[in-house]
C-alpha cells in the first residue's frame, strides 16, 4: 500500500486522476469503494475507473458537482490469489471556482523601525491561496533588497524604515493553488513618522500553527516602539530550554526540523522602557501516522490460535479497525479485541478460510494509515515424526515406546496392545509432554515384561484436524500362544480383517484355515504371514461366511491355534426414485422399494433433513420392505428434499430426491410512469413471486416515440442496478435516461408476464454558458449574459458580490429571452463606473435546483497621473522616481516626460515618450549645469492618457572637472614602490576647487587587461602633487593614470604613464637541486631556474654555498660560488666528505632565497701516508714499528701493510695489520744489518702513498723487552715553546701523561712530549683545542617596512667550534612576551613577517656551536613603518546638520600608513557629564547622528585606533531650531577686565607692547654673540682638524723600500657636502673619487723580509648630542639602525632626533704577521682563477668597492664621509676632553677582513659581503675594521702559510700616543690581537672584554693625565717561534678571577692600553704602526 496518498485536492475545471494506491505480486484485481463500503459505478462524463485501477474524476461545471462524488471518501482494494487488502483512505475534494479578492491595508512606522504589510485573504479560499510576491510600486521585491523581507506566511517586512519607504506604493501578489487564478491587491502607503518614545505595538503574531514533524515552522513575533523593543519566548510558561534548533530571527522565533516535543503554548513577551506586550500562540507537530502490525511473519495451523499486535505512532488519539481479506472483523466468541484502543487481536480456532491478508487501520481526522500481515495457516493434521520399531526382549527385561508427534492444536496421544487400550498399572506406566519446538512426546514404559506383554502396540494421535496412528511389534522372549479371539460379523460387500494376536517368541509361522483350506484359497484372500492377519476383499456371505482357523507352529513338530466365526450381515439396497414435475394443488405417490438385504428392515422418511412433520399433511404407509409417502394436496410448503432411510443390521442406507412444486410468475407491484432527476438516484419499482422464484429483466426504449425496447447492460460502471427485489436503480440519472422501461418477470412455469413505464428525466437549472471574465470601457454600456438550461419555468437572478441587483435601478436593467430550451438572461449595465469593477454571478432556479455563473468585469479607463519627485539632480541630470497611482485597470504602456526651461512654455518642451511601464524612475540627461527647469509627465494605457502629474521645478548642480592632471610622471623607488608626482589641470577645466585626486595603477599590458586599484588622496594645495604606490609587484612595469576630483565628482583620466619597479632579490629558490659526486673531489651540481614570476628581476647568476660536514660534528667553512648556468662543478673538495649544498638565484639587487639543504659525499680515494712511523730495535733480531692514522684518511681504512727492505728500495718483507692496530712486531732480523721500514694505508680505492721511510739496525746487544735503558723525565712543552708550568692545575702522572684539570680557553695549542736518554730522544707533538660557545653576533636592521623587518648579522668567534645555527628572539617594546626563529648557520640576514604596523620591536640574537649557545648579542630596536591616524585640515568634518540629526564625514581620516582597526565616536550636550558612545569597527564614508535635540549645543569626540596608537579629534557643534534657523554661541566665561574702564586697560596695552619689544630687543642682542662665539669655535675646530690632518699624514710618512723604486704619493681625500679639504704629503695635488680614501702603495711601511702588503682599516662611528658642551652619548647598548638617545625620547618631540656623525677612514699597510692577527680567521689565499671560491668564516668579509679600478691593487675605499669641518673638528674636540671621555663608551659592532685584491674588489663574489657592507647603515654608533693578509707570489709560499683555528686573538691593537681612547680600542680592537709570549695572561685578560656581555657603566679614570707622547712601536719580533707555521693557532683567552681582579687594577670598567704616565704600552705587536682616527 502506498500510504503517501492521502488527500487529493483539485480544481473542478482541471479533474484529476488517482491511481489505486494498493498493488500486489501476483498481478491483482483492483476495485474502488466509497468510505461506506459500497462499490463506486461509472458515472459517463463525471467519474470513471480505468482497468488499470486508476479512478479518473473529469472536469465539470459547477452544476455538476455533486458532494457524493466530489468531496467524498474512497478507498481501493488489492485482490490475488495471497488474498485482499485494502489502501488507506483517500479523500478527494474538488475545489469549485469562487469570487474573491485580496486586499492590502495602508501601515504606519517609524523611522528606524519594522513595518508589516499583510495580504488579507478571504477565509473561503485562504487555505488554496498562496502570496507568490510583493511590488515595490512596479518592481518586484527579491532577496537582493536587504531591507525587504516575504516570511514563510506571505507578510512583506521592511527592515530598518527608512523616510523613503513612504513614497512607494505596496501590492502583494496571489496565486490559487488548484486553479491557477492570479489577483493583485490593491495599492497600499506606509505613513512614515520620526521616532517617539513609544510601548511596544504588535505587528505580527499567531494563534495556531500546525506544522509536520521534521519541517521548518516560523513563529512570528514582531512589534514597533521606541526605543527598540526586545524579546523574550516562552514555552509553557517556561523560558525556552537552548536548542540550536531554536533560533530568534527578524520575524520571530524559527525552529529547525520540528519534533513532537516542541508541541505546546509558546508565549512572545516584548517589552521596552514604555510598555510591554505578548504574543501567545499554539503550536501543533503533528507526525504522520505509522502503524506497525506485527509480527510480521504469521504461520499457524488450522485450529490454531493467531495473535496480532498493532502499535500506532504520530497521533495519541486515533481510531483502530482491523480487517481481514478487506472486510471488517468483529469480536466473537473466536476473535477477541484487547487493548485501550483494541489493538490486540487474538483469534482462536483458526479454519482454513481465515487465512489470508489482515491489516490494522489507524485512522484521526483526514489521516489514515495501515499495515498488514499475511497469515498463513498449514494443515494441522498429527504427524509422526519419530516412533518405536518391532524388536525382541527377554522377560522382566524393562521396555520403553515412544512417539513424537506434531500438529495443530495439540494431538492427544493413546495406545492400544492388539487393537485394545493399554491398562495403566504399576507395571504399564504412559507420560506425555511437549519439547521445545512444540512436538509432543508419549511415552509407554514397561517393567518386569512378561510374554503377554508381547504384540502389536499402536500410539493413536488425534486432534481436531485428524488422526493418524502407527503400530509395530514388540515381541517377549516365551513360549508361543494365541490370545482368545472373539466372533465377527463382516458387512457384505466390504472388505474386512482377521487378526491372530499371537504372544510369545520366537514362533515359526501362522497360517489361516478355513474349511481344513489353507488360504487364501481365491483372489479376495489374503494372509500376512509375518503378522498373522488375514484381509478379506468385497465380502460375500455365501462364500466368506463360516469358521476361520488360525495355526501357530511354535516348533517344527510343535503348533496351536484358535477358531474365530464371521458373520456376514447384508445392507439394505434402496431401488431410486424421483419426483416428477409437480404444480400446486395436485396428487402426489412416492414409493420406497428395499430390493435387497437383511431381514428385519425398517424404514424413515425425512424433508430437508429433518422429520417431516404430521401438519404438512403428509401419509406415510410402511409395508415389509416397501413404504410409500402421499400428499393430496400439493402446496408451496411441499417443496423440498426428501430421504427414505432403510435400516437393518448390517448398515442404513438412503436416497433423496426433490419435491419442486411449480407456481407461474405474477407481479406484487407493478412498474408505473414516474420522475427523475437529473444528477440523483432513481428506482423504477418492479417485484414479482412464483416458484421457482421468478427472475426479473429490464428492457429500454430510449425517448417519448414508439417503444423499441432493447435489454439493459447492468455491467456499465455500476451505475445501474437491479435490486434483490427486481427493482431497477439508477444511481446517477442522466438526461439520456429518459424513455420506456419495461420489467419482464418469467420462471419457465406458464407464460412470462411483464410492463412497461416511463421515465420522464426533470433537469434542473444550470448554467450553461457565461464569460467568465470580461471587460468594459468607462462610461460606455456593457451587457453580461448568462445561458441557463432545464426545466421550465427557470428564474434567473443577478448579483453583485453577494448583494441581489435591484432590475428597476437606473443604471442596471435585466433582460430574458427564451431560445429554444435555453433561457438567456442579459444584464445592461449604462454607463460603466469604476465601482462596477469586481465579480458578477447570475443564478438560475426552477423547482429541481439551482446554479450559478461568476463573471469578472474590469472597467478599464484611462491612468490617474503619477506622482513625480526628485530622486537625484546633477550637473547635467536629474534623476526622477514617481509613484504609479491608479492603472485604470489597463496594463501601463508607457510613460511621457516633458521638461523645459522655467523661462519657456510648455509648447516648447523637451519630450520623452512611452518610457517602459517596468520603471519606475528615469534620468533627464543633456542638460545644463546650474540651470533651472520644469517637469511633468503622462501615464498611459491602451484607454488613453492621464492627466499632467505634479510639476516640479529643479536646479542642477556643479560638473566634475573636465580636463584631466597634467604632466604625470613616474619614478621607481624601490622593487615595491614608485612615485607619481603631477600637477593640477587647466584652471578653465576644472569647474571648481579640486579637493583630490584618483590614482589608478595596474600592471601594464599591451590590452590593457588589468583592472585598475585606485588609491585617492587629498590635495596639498601645490602646484606639483605626488604619491608613493606601495606593495607592488616587483620589477613589475605598472601603467598610472591621475584623475582630478571636486565636491562634484572626478575627472577624466590622465594618459595611461607606464613605469617598472626595480629589481629585487628572487623569492623563491632553484628547483629540483641535484648533486652527484663524480670523483673523490668533485661533485656535479644541477637545479631549475626559479619561475619567472619568482626572479623578481633580470637573472644575474646562481650561487652555490656548501660546507664540508666533518666527521668529528664540526662544520667545515662556508664557501660559495657563483655561475651563470643551472650546473656547476665542485671541485678541490676534501675526499671522501660529506657535504652539505645549497643553491640561489640572484639579481642585481642581491642573493634570493637559499634552496633547502642536500648533502652528497664525495668519492672514496686512497690515503696519504700513516703519519708518526717509528721503529726501534726489541732484540737483536726483532724490530718494533708503529705508526699513526694518515692525516687524510680520504675513506675507510681496510688495513695496513708494513714493508721492510734490505737494501731499499727491494722489498723483502710485507705485513699486514688490521685497521685499528697501530703496531707491529717484525722477528727474524739479522743482527747489526740495517733495515728500511716504512707503512701504507690501504682504502677501497687501494694503497695510499708510503710513509716516510725509517731506518733501523736490531741492537747488536739485545735487552729483554720490556726493559729498556733508563729514560730521563719526560718533558712536556707548549707552543711558546716554554716547558708547561706545573702548578694546581697541571700535573704530570708517573707514565709521563700530562693532566689539565679545568681545561681554559688559554689552553689550546700544540703540547710537545720529549723522552730522551743515553741512547737519543723522541718527541711527539699534540694539539689540543679548547672550545667554547660562541661569541655574541653584530646585529643590524637593514630595511623595515609597515609590516617587516630585515636583519642582519656578522658572527663572532665561534669558540672553536663551528657555529651550528642561530636563534633570533623577537618582542614588541612593551611586551615581556618573546618569540624565536631557529635559523641555519649559513644565512647572514632574516626577514620577519607579519608584524604590526607603526610598532617597535626588539631584537636578539644567539649563536650555536656544538658546546652550546653563546653570548646573546645587544637587543637592538626597530620601528615598522606607519604612524597614527590623523585627520586632515582640508575636509569639512559636518556635510549636513539639521534640528534632530547631524551628518558626519569620515573621509578626512587618514590611517597613517596603518590599517584602521576600530573607530569610537561619543557626544553629549556641553551640560551634561553623560557620553552617548556609538563604536564601529571600521570607518565608512560617513556618519549620522540620530535623535539629537534641537537648538543644542553638542560637544563631539572622536577616536581612531590602529596598530601604530591612536589620533583623536573633539569639535563643538549646534543643531538647528525647528524652523531651520542657527542658535547662538556658547558663552565664553566672563572677562573680568571688561569691568575696568577707562585709563586702566589703555595703560595695561602700552606696557604689554614695552615688554614685548624690550624682549625682542634682548633676544636679537643675544642671538648675535651667540652666532659670533660659534664662528670663533668653528674656526677653532677647522685649525684642529687641519691639525689632525696633518699629523696624520707625518705619521704616514716613511721611505719607500729599496725593492720598490717607484715613488708613490701619500694623499688623503674627504669629500663634505659644502666644502672639500685635501692634505697631501707634498705640492702634488689630485682628485681620487668621491670617497673618504688614503691610498697607500706596497712599500708604505715595507718590511724586506716580507714583500707582501696587509691592510688594516678601522672605522669608527659615534654620536653626541647637538649641544657643543655637553657629555658624549652613551652608545655601549646602541644597536644599528636606531637611536638609543631618540628612542628613549621619541614621544617627546622631534627635537630629540638631531644628530651628528663623523667618520675617518686610513688605510695602512703592514707586513706579515705570526698567528696573532686581527681577523678571528685567517684563510688560505689562493691564486684566483675564473669561478673560484671565496672561502667564509664566521667573521669573514670581502669588500665590494666595485667602482674602484682594478689598477689600484691595494686601496681600499669606504663610505665617504658625512660630517662637516666643523663636525670633524668637534670631533677631535671631544676625543680630547677627558671629563667628558670618562662619561663615553663605544662598541664595535662589525669586524671584518678583506682581501685587497683588484679582482676581489671589483669581483664582489662573497654572499654575504654584498648584503653586510652595502646595507650597513651609515648610522651613528657603529665602528667597522677592515684588514687584509699578505698576498703570496707563488704557490709554494701559500703552501707553507699557517691556517690557524678560528678563535679570537687576545693581542691589542696599539694606536698613536696622541689618541687617548683605550676605553674605545679595549671595547672593540682587543678582539683583534693574541697574546703571545711572557705577557700572554695580562693581554688575555685585556682580550676577554669581547667575550663580556656590554653593560652601560661610567669610565673611571686618573683627573690628571700628563700629555701624551708619539711614540713609534717596535718592529715585529723576528723570533722564528713568533713567524706563521703550519699547525699554529690563535688562543681564546678565558678570564679568570685573579685576571679580572688584576684588570681592575688598571680600570674599573675597561682595561687601559695607556701606562700610569698615560703613554701607550710598549708591545711587540706587529700592528704597532697602526692608526686609528676618529
Amino acid at each position: 500500500v502506498n500510504a503517501s496518498v492521502q488527500e487529493v485536492v483539485f480544481a473542478s475545471t482541471t479533474g484529476t486522476s488517482v491511481p489505486c494506491p494498493a498493488a500486489g505480486v501476483p498481478p491483482v484485481s483492483l476495485r474502488w469503494y466509497l468510505a461506506t463500503g459500497e462499490e463506486i459505478y461509472d458515472v459517463p462524463g463525471i467519474r470513471h475507473v480505468h482497468p488499470n485501477g486508476t479512478l479518473q474524476i473529469f472536469h465539470i461545471p459547477p452544476s455538476s458537482f455533486s458532494k457524493l462524488i466530489h468531496d467524498n471518501t474512497y478507498y481501493c482494494t488489492a485482490e490475488n490469489l495471497s488474498g485482499r487488502i485494502r489502501s488507506q483512505d483517500v479523500h478527494i475534494k474538488a475545489v469549485l471556482r469562487e469570487p474573491y479578492t485580496v486586499r492590502v491595508e495602508d501601515q504606519k512606522a517609524m523611522r528606524g523601525n519594522v513595518a508589516v504589510f499583510k495580504c488579507i485573504i478571504p477565509a473561503s479560499v485562504e487555505a488554496y491561496i498562496t502570496v507568490v510576491s510583493w511590488e515595490k510600486d512596479t518592481m518586484s521585491i527579491n532577496a537582493e533588497m536587504s531591507r525587504f523581507l516575504i516570511t514563510s506566511t506571505g507578510a512583506l517586512y521592511i527592515l530598518d524604515v527608512q523616510m523613503e519607504d513612504g513614497l512607494y506604493n505596496y501590492r502583494c501578489m496571489t496565486r490559487h493553488r488548484y486553479t491557477g487564478e492570479t489577483r493583485q491587491s490593491n495599492s497600499a502607503r506606509l505613513i512614515v513618522s520620526d521616532p517617539t518614545n513609544s510601548a511596544p505595538h504588535i505587528l505580527d503574531s499567531f494563534e495556531r500553527r500546525e506544522v509536520m514533524a521534521s519541517h521548518r515552522v516560523e513563529l512570528p513575533c514582531k512589534a514597533s516602539g521606541h526605543p527598540a523593543p526586545k524579546y523574550r519566548w516562552l514555552k509553557d510558561n517556561r523560558p525556552l530550554e537552548p536548542d540550536t534548533r531554536f533560533r530568534q530571527s527578524v520575524t520571530g522565533l524559527l525552529i529547525e526540523r520540528a519534533q513532537p516535543s516542541d508541541t505546546g503554548t509558546y508565549v512572545c513577551e516584548v517589552w521596552n522602557g514604555y510598555g510591554n506586550a505578548e504574543v501567545v500562540g499554539r503550536l501543533q507537530v503533528k507526525e504522520p501516522l505509522k502503524v506497525v502490525v506485527s509480527p510480521r511473519k504469521v504461520k499457524g495451523s488450522v485450529g490454531s490460535q493467531v495473535s496480532l499486535s498493532c502499535s500506532v505512532t504520530g497521533s495519541e488519539e486515533y481510531q483502530l479497525s482491523w480487517y481481514r481479506n478487506g472486510e471488517l472483523i468483529y469480536p466473537s466468541n473466536s476473535v477477541r479485541m484487547t487493548g485501550q484502543n483494541r489493538e490486540n487481536l487474538v483469534m482462536a480456532g483458526m479454519a482454513k478460510s481465515d487465512g489470508g491478508a489482515y491489516q490494522c487501520f489507524a485512522r484521526h481526522g483526514k489521516m489514515s494509515a495501515q499495515d498488514f500481515v499475511q497469515v498463513i495457516l498449514e494443515d494441522g493434521t498429527p504427524k509422526i515424526l519419530a516412533s518405536f520399531s518391532e524388536k525382541v526382549y527377554n522377560i522382566n527385561e524393562f521396555v520403553s515406546l515412544s512417539c513424537t508427534v506434531k500438529g495443530t492444536p495439540e494431538p492427544r496421544v493413546t495406545w492400544t496392545l492388539d487393537d485394545e487400550p493399554v491398562v495403566r498399572d504399576s507395571r504399564h506406566r504412559i507420560s506425555h509432554y511437549t519439547n521445545t519446538e512444540g512436538h509432543v512426546v508419549s511415552h509407554l514404559n514397561i517393567s518386569q515384561t512378561q510374554v503377554p506383554d508381547g504384540g502389536v502396540y499402536r500410539c493413536i494421535c488425534n486432534n481436531s484436524a485428524g488422526t493418524v496412528s502407527y503400530q509395530a511389534r514388540i515381541n517377549v522372549r516365551g513360549p508361543a500362544s494365541i490370545r482368545p479371539m472373539k466372533n465377527l460379523t463382516a458387512i457384505a460387500g466390504r472388505d474386512m480383517y482377521i487378526h491372530c494376536r499371537v504372544i510369545g517368541y520366537p514362533y515359526y509361522s501362522i497360517k489361516w484355515y478355513k474349511d481344513s483350506n489353507l488360504l487364501p484359497y481365491n483372489h479376495r484372500q489374503r494372509a500376512f504371514e509375518n503378522n498373522g492377519t488375514l484381509k478379506l476383499f468385497d465380502v460375500q456371505k455365501d462364500v466368506d461366511e463360516g469358521e476361520y482357523t488360525c495355526n501357530v507352529l511354535v516348533q517344527p513338530q510343535l503348533s496351536t491355534h484358535q477358531s474365530v466365526y464371521v458373520t456376514v450381515k447384508v445392507p439394505p439396497t434402496i431401488h431410486p426414485f424421483e419426483f416428477p414435475r409437480f404444480s400446486i394443488g395436485q396428487r402426489v405417490f412416492i414409493p420406497c422399494v428395499v430390493m435387497s438385504g437383511d431381514q428385519p428392515v425398517f424404514i424413515t422418511w425425512q424433508k430437508d433433513g429433518q422429520p417431516i412433520p404430521a401438519s404438512m399433511g403428509v401419509t406415510i404407509d410402511n409395508i415389509d420392505f416397501t413404504s410409500s409417502l402421499r400428499i393430496s394436496n400439493l402446496t408451496l410448503m411441499h417443496n423440498g428434499n426428501y430421504t427414505c432411510i432403510a435400516r437393518n443390521q448390517a448398515a442404513a442406507v438412503e436416497h433423496q430426491s426433490q419435491l419442486i412444486v411449480r407456481v407461474p410468475p405474477k407481479f406484487v407491484v407493478q412498474p408505473k410512469d414516474q420522475d427523475g432527476i437529473y444528477g440523483k438516484a432513481v428506482i423504477l419499482n418492479c417485484s414479482a413471486e412464483g416458484y421457482p422464484v421468478p427472475t426479473i429483466q429490464w428492457e429500454y426504449s430510449k425517448g417519448a416515440g414508439v417503444p423499441q425496447f432493447k435489454p439493459i447492460a447492468l455491467n456499465s460502471g455500476f451505475r445501474i442496478e437491479v435490486l434483490v427485489n427486481g427493482s431497477l436503480l439508477i444511481k446517477h440519472v442522466l438526461e439520456e435516461d429518459s424513455g420506456f422501461y419495461l420489467c419482464r418477470v418469467s420462471n419457465d412455469v406458464g407464460a412470462d408476464v411483464s410492463k412497461s413505464m416511463y421515465l420522464n428525466v426533470k433537469i434542473p437549472a444550470m448554467i450553461t454558458s457565461y464569460p467568465n471574465t470580461t471587460l468594459a470601457t468607462q462610461g460606455e454600456e456593457k451587457k453580461m449574459s448568462c445561458t441557463a438550461h432545464g426545466e421550465k419555468p427557470i428564474m434567473v437572478r443577478w448579483e453583485k458580490e453577494e448583494r441581489i441587483i435591484n432590475p428597476e435601478t437606473s443604471r442596471y436593467v435585466v433582460s430574458v429571452k427564451e431560445v429554444g430550451d435555453e433561457v438567456i438572461s442579459t444584464l445592461q449595465i449604462m454607463p460603466t463606473v469604476r465601482e462596477d469593477s469586481g465579480f458578477f454571478s447570475c443564478h438560475a432556479i426552477n423547482s429541481f435546483g439551482e446554479d450559478r455563473g461568476i463573471i469578472q468585469l474590469t472597467v478599464q479607463e484611462p491612468p490617474d497621473p503619477p506622482e513625480v519627485e526628485i530622486r537625484e539632480v546633477k550637473d547635467r541630470t536629474i534623476a526622477l522616481r514617481w509613484t504609479m497611482g491608479f492603472d485604470g485597470n489597463s496594463p501601463i504602456t508607457g510613460f511621457d516626460i516633458e521638461s523645459k526651461n522655467k523661462s519657456a512654455s510648455w509648447d516648447t518642451a523637451q519630450k520623452t515618450k512611452d518610457v517602459s511601464p517596468q520603471l519606475n524612475q528615469a534620468t533627464i540627461i543633456d542638460l545644463h549645469p546650474s540651470s533651472t527647469y520644469n517637469i511633468r509627465m503622462f501615464a498611459k494605457n491602451l484607454i488613453g492618457k492621464s492627466e499632467a502629474s505634479n510639476e516640479l521645478t529643479i536646479t542642477t548642480d556643479e560638473a566634475a572637472p573636465d580636463g584631466p592632471p597634467q604632466d604625470v610622471q613616474l619614478e621607481a623607488l624601490s622593487s615595491q614602490s614608485i612615485r607619481v608626482t603631477w600637477r593640477a589641470p587647466k584652471k578653465h577645466l576644472q569647474n571648481g576647487a579640486i579637493r583630490g585626486y584618483q590614482v589608478g595603477y595596474r600592471e601594464y599590458s599591451s590590452g590593457g587587461n588589468y583592472q585598475f586599484s585606485v588609491i585617492s588622496v587629498e590635495t596639498t594645495g601645490d602646484n606639483a602633487e605626488s604619491l608613493v604606490l606601495d606593495n607592488l609587484k616587483k620589477f613589475t612595469q605598472y601603467g598610472v593614470v591621475v584623475q582630478a576630483s571636486n565636491s562634484a565628482g572626478t575627472g577624466p583620466s590622465s594618459t595611461e604613464v607606464a613605469s617598472t619597479t626595480l629589481e629585487d632579490v628572487p623569492s623563491r629558490p632553484p628547483e629540483n637541486v641535484q648533486a652527484t659526486a663524480t670523483s673523490p673531489e668533485v661533485i656535479s651540481l644541477s637545479w631549475l631556474t626559479p619561475p619567472k614570476d619568482a626572479l623578481n628581476g633580470n637573472l644575474l647568476g646562481f650561487r652555490v654555498i656548501y660546507w664540508a660536514n666533518l666527521p668529528d660534528g664540526e662544520l667545515g667553512e662556508i664557501r660559495n660560488v657563483t655561475t651563470s648556468k643551472p650546473s656547476l662543478e665542485l671541485d678541490g673538495l676534501e675526499k671522501y666528505t660529506n657535504y652539505s649544498i645549497q643553491v640561489l638565484a640572484f639579481t642585481r639587487a642581491g642573493d634570493g632565497v637559499r634552496s633547502e639543504q642536500i648533502y652528497t659525499r664525495t668519492k672514496e680515494d686512497v690515503p696519504g701516508p700513516p703519519a708518526g712511523v717509528k721503529a726501534a730495535a726489541a732484540s737483536n733480531s726483532v724490530v718494533f714499528v708503529s705508526w699513526l692514522p694518515p692525516l687524510k684518511v680520504n675513506g675507510i681504512i681496510r688495513k695496513y701493510t708494513v714493508f721492510c727492505s734490505n737494501p731499499h728500495p727491494t722489498v723483502s718483507s710485507e705485513f699486514e695489520a688490521a685497521p685499528d692496530v697501530f703496531f707491529y712486531r717484525i722477528p727474524n732480523l739479522s743482527r747489526n744489518r740495517q733495515y728500511s721500514i716504512w707503512v701504507v694505508a690501504v682504502t677501497a680505492a687501494g694503497r695510499g702513498n708510503a710513509s716516510e721511510i725509517i731506518t733501523v739496525k736490531p741492537m747488536a746487544e739485545g735487552l729483554p723487552c720490556p726493559v729498556f735503558p733508563h729514560l730521563s723525565p719526560l718533558t712536556w712543552i707548549n707552543a711558546t715553546p716554554a716547558p708547561v708550568v706545573i702548578d694546581s692545575r697541571r700535573s704530570v702522572h708517573s707514565n709521563g701523561s700530562l693532566v689539565i684539570r679545568t681545561v681554559k680557553a688559554e689552553d689550546s695549542g700544540n703540547y710537545t712530549c720529549v723522552a730522551s736518554n743515553s741512547f737519543g730522544s723522541d718527541k711527539i707533538v699534540l694539539n689540543l683545542q679548547v672550545q667554547v660557545p660562541p661569541d655574541q653576533p653584530r646585529l643590524t636592521v637593514t630595511k623595515t617596512t609597515t609590516t617587516s623587518i630585515t636583519l642582519s648579522w656578522i658572527p663572532g668567534d665561534n669558540g672553536g667550534s663551528s657555529i651550528r645555527g642561530y636563534i633570533l628572539q623577537y618582542s614588541e617594546d612593551n611586551s615581556e612576551q618573546w618569540g624565536n626563529f631557529a635559523i641555519s648557520p649559513s644565512e647572514r640576514s632574516y626577514r620577519l613577517e607579519n608584524l604590526k604596523c607603526g610598532t617597535w620591536y626588539k631584537f636578539t640574537l644567539t649563536a650555536q656551536n656544538a658546546v652550546g649557545p653563546g653570548r646573546i648579542s645587544e637587543i637592538i630596536e626597530a620601528k615598522t613603518h606607519g604612524k597614527e591616524p590623523q585627520y586632515s585640515k582640508e575636509q569639512e568634518l559636518f556635510t549636513s546638520i539639521n534640528a534632530t540629526r547631524v551628518k558626519i564625514n569620515l573621509n578626512g581620516w587618514n590611517n597613517g600608513g596603518c590599517p584602521i582597526t576600530s573607530f569610537t565616536l561619543e557626544y553629549r550636550p556641553v551640560d551634561s557629564p553623560t557620553w552617548t558612545t556609538a563604536q564601529r569597527t571600521s570607518l565608512t564614508k560617513s556618519y549620522i547622528l540620530y535623535d539629537l535635540q534641537e537648538a543644542t549645543w553638542y560637544e563631539l569626540q572622536m577616536k581612531v585606533y590602529n596598530s601604530a596608537g591612536y589620533a583623536e579629534k573633539r569639535v563643538k557643534f549646534a543643531t538647528l531650531s525647528y524652523d531651520g534657523s542657527t542658535i547662538a554661541p556658547l558663552v565664553k566665561a566672563p572677562n573680568v577686565s571688561e569691568d575696568n574702564s577707562g585709563g586702566g586697560e589703555g595703560l595695561k596695552m602700552m606696557v604689554t607692547i614695552s615688554c614685548v619689544l624690550v624682549g625682542i630687543v634682548v633676544i636679537f642682542i643675544g642671538l648675535l654673540v651667540l652666532r659670533r662665539r660659534r664662528r670663533e669655535q668653528r674656526l677653532k675646530r677647522l685649525r684642529d682638524a687641519k691639525s689632525l690632518a696633518e699629523m696624520l699624514m707625518s705619521k704616514n710618512t716613511r721611505p719607500a723600500e729599496p725593492i720598490n723604486k717607484q715613488q708613490q704619493t701619500l694623499r688623503m681625500h674627504i669629500d663634505i657636502p659644502r666644502a672639500q679639504l685635501l692634505i697631501e704629503e707634498r705640492d702634488t695635488m689630485e682628485t681620487v673619487d668621491d670617497r673618504s680614501t688614503v691610498l697607500l702603495t706596497d712599500n708604505d711601511f715595507g718590511e724586506t723580509q716580507k714583500q707582501k702588503s696587509s691592510t688594516v682599516t678601522h672605522t669608527v662611528h659615534y654620536q653626541s648630542l647637538s649641544q657643543a658642551t655637553g657629555p658624549l652619548v652613551d652608545v655601549s647598548d646602541a644597536r644599528p639602525g636606531t637611536n638609543p638617545t631618540a628612542r628613549r625620547t621619541a614621544k617627546a618631540g622631534p627635537a630629540a632626533r638631531n644628530r651628528y656623525a663623523s667618520q675617518w677612514t686610513l688605510n695602512r699597510p703592514h707586513p706579515p704577521v705570526s698567528s696573532h692577527t686581527l681577523s678571528t680567521d685567517w684563510r688560505l689565499p689562493t691564486p684566483r682563477v675564473a669561478g673560484s671560491v671565496d672561502k667564509e668564516s664566521d667573521s669573514y668579509s670581502v669588500s665590494p668597492s666595485q667602482d674602484t679600478d682594478r689598477a689600484r691593487s691595494s686601496m681600499v675605499s669606504t663610505e665617504s664621509a658625512s660630517s662637516t669641518y666643523e663636525e670633524l673638528a668637534r670631533a677631535y674636540e671631544h676625543a680630547k676632553m677627558e671629563e667628558q671621555l670618562r662619561h663615553a663608551k663605544f662598541t664595535i659592532t662589525e669586524c671584518f677582513i678583506s682581501d685587497t685584491s683588484s679582482e676581489q674588489m671589483t669581483a664582489g663574489t662573497n654572499d654575504y659581503t654584498d648584503s653586510l657592507t652595502s646595507s650597513t647603515p651609515s648610522e651613528s654608533g657603529i665602528c667597522r675594521f677592515t684588514a687584509s693578509p699578505p698576498k703570496p707570489q707563488d704557490v709554494s709560499r701559500v703552501m707553507n702559510m699557517a691556517v690557524p683555528k678560528a678563535h679570537r686573538p687576545g693581542e691589542l691593537v696599539h694606536l698613536p700616543p696622541y689618541l687617548r681612547m683605550d676605553f674605545l680600542l679595549n671595547r672593540g680592537m682587543s678582539c683583534s690581537g693574541s697574546s703571545r709570549g711572557t705577557a700572554s695572561g695580562e693581554r688575555a685578560a685585556m682580550g676577554q672584554a669581547c667575550l663580556e656581555p656590554q653593560k652601560s657603566r661610567s669610565l673611571k679614570r686618573p683627573s690628571r693625565m700628563a700629555p701624551p707622547t708619539p711614540t713609534e712601536a717596535p718592529q715585529a719580533s723576528r723570533d722564528p717561534v713568533a713567524q706563521w707555521q703550519p699547525g699554529s693557532a690563535a688562543t681564546l683567552p678565558h678570564r679568570e678571577g685573579s685576571e679580572l681582579a688584576q684588570a681592575a687594577k688598571l680600570s674599573t670598567s675597561q682595561e687601559s692600553l695607556l701606562d700610569s704616565r698615560g703613554h701607550l704600552k710598549q708591545s711587540s705587536n706587529p700592528y704597532a704602526k697602526s692608526y686609528t682616527l676618529v
